[in-house]
């Protein structure tokens, strides 16, 4: 327990400084027993402690980074993710998410080609027309599990800008069939002792058994995709695998299958969690917030006039867009991890070789020293004028970095385009004296559980 809680000096500024440790370890759990459903909100205490505080994790040592200046300079100067990332390396393979240094480096620009501007204003024809046909499927009145409803609407997007044609719509259902529990297993994974992933459990063999059958899936399509382009060197499917399919390294060779399979995993896992939560939540604050409902509904019929939004509309979509980023805001993800590299030292403190250092992005977003009254949910924070003199450390929720999410552009175009065109068309409402109550799965804050009943709207001058 000694070395567990042990103390790390430094100097700041020429007098001696001491890294806190977070109180209410216990013997051998240290805080372990801090996290449970809703680490986030033990994370939420730290910055009380001072700017970098200490925690007790069962075999890490781990420091948690509170101030948006120091999570700047801990973000862009340090990539390396550590062991706790490799732990999902089964499931995601060699893909940017996990790879570290030169790898991570040429894996970035690889991939950059497929999330140019003008690949996404392709792939937002994907998101409008899954937008539109979701919002044709509701019913008024109808009851709707909107997490559930939002997952879905994600997921079938995020395969769809992956995978185009009648092969790429089988791809995408198996995708579809398998990813929900593969990801449910895999927070499990990441979140439990290493030691645990080595035993012949019935989880452990039912995950590699779907990350088997995740191949399978892929194998296909990489094939046909491969085949098009030796036939036909001018063919362009339109979709992100397309772009992986023919990008090309510093020395003219393309990426191995295994590497696009990788590639395409990490962003169906990372893409599909992130956009669907994004806009559950939405949702849910639009409804707590009528005034708001109200403003952007005013908006929507302006620029859209009941019409799906589309990506030429996008700059015309003020309030949509600063609604996204004030949501990204209140539920951004709970952790990100870099690894403390020999000889580092952060904000006067010298940190130790091999140690986690830990940044949860919302409880910085929470945090009423980063940004005024933080419970309130307010899209006019984004507004130019309010986010001047903002530390860069202070909206985290794509990363920062060289670590940046290099599909932040796509989510936030998808999750725009598609909550104009609900929104455009149906007014969600909550059950009297509902409150969603929130547990952490995997890397992201998500509700128990959001019912919502949906209601029709009337726009005027709107066909039909």
């Amino acid at each position: 327990m000694t070395s567990l809680l042990s103390t790390v000096r430094g100097r700041r500024a020429g007098v001696e400084s001491t890294v806190p440790t977070a109180p209410g370890a216990l013997p051998f759990l240290g805080h372990w027993h801090r996290f449970g459903s809703t680490p986030h909100r033990f994370l939420s205490t730290l910055s009380a402690h001072g700017p970098v505080v200490r925690v007790g994790i069962p075999g890490y040592e781990t420091y948690v980074v509170t101030e948006p200046e120091l999570i700047r300079e801990a973000f862009t100067g340090l990539s390396d993710q550590g062991s706790m990332i490799e732990r999902a390396e089964l499931l995601l393979g060699g893909g940017v998410t996990v790879v570290s240094g030169a790898t991570h480096r040429r894996s970035r620009r690889l991939i950059a080609p497929a999330f140019a501007k003008a690949r996404i204003a392709q792939y937002a024809t994907v998101m409008t027309a899954m937008g539109r046909a979701r919002a044709d499927q509701w019913r008024d009145g109808a009851m709707l599990a909107v997490n559930e409803e939002m997952h879905d609407l994600a997921l079938r997007t995020v395969a769809g800008a992956l995978f185009s044609g009648e092969l790429g719509e089988i791809t995408a259902r198996r995708v579809h069939r398998l990813l929900p529990e593969v990801m449910t297993l895999l927070a499990r994974r990441v979140t439990r002792p290493a030691w645990l992933d080595r035993l012949p459990t019935r989880g452990n063999r039912r995950f590699v058994a779907l990350v088997d059958q995740l191949k399978d899936a892929t194998a296909d399509i990489i094939a046909a995709y491969r085949a098009d382009l030796a036939a036909d060197p001018a063919i362009d499917h339109g979709d992100l695998l397309d772009t992986l399919i023919r990008a090309r390294d510093e020395d003219g060779a393309p990426l191995s299958d295994k590497h696009v399979h990788d590639e395409l995993v990490n962003f169906l896992v990372g893409g599909t969690e992130a956009i669907g939560m994004t806009a559950t939540w939405l949702l849910y604050e639009l409804a707590r917030n009528p005034e708001i409902e109200r403003a952007l509904h005013a908006e929507l019929d302006e620029v859209l006039g009941g019409r799906p939004a589309e990506f030429a509309d996008l700059p015309r979509l003020d309030l949509t867009k600063r609604l996204v980023l004030e949501t990204l805001r209140r539920y951004s993800p709970w952790l990100t991890v870099r690894h403390v590299p020999a000889g580092y030292e952060l904000g006067g403190y010298p940190l130790p070789e091999g140690a986690m250092l830990f940044v949860c992005p919302i409880a910085v977003h929470r945090d009423p020293e980063v940004h005024a009254d933080p419970d309130r949910f307010d899209p006019d924070r984004w507004l130019p004028e309010a986010t001047a003199g903002m530390s860069r450390g202070a909206h985290i929720p794509f990363g920062m970095g060289a670590r940046q999410c290099p599909g932040n552009v796509f989510a936030l175009t998808q999750v725009a385009l598609q909550i104009a065109t609900l929104c455009g068309r149906w007014r969600l409402r909550l059950e009297p004296g509902f409150t969603a109550r929130e547990t952490v799965i995997g890397a992201l804050v998500h509700p128990k559980s959001l019912p919502m009943r949906v209601e029709a709207r009337r726009v005027p001058g709107a066909e039909g």
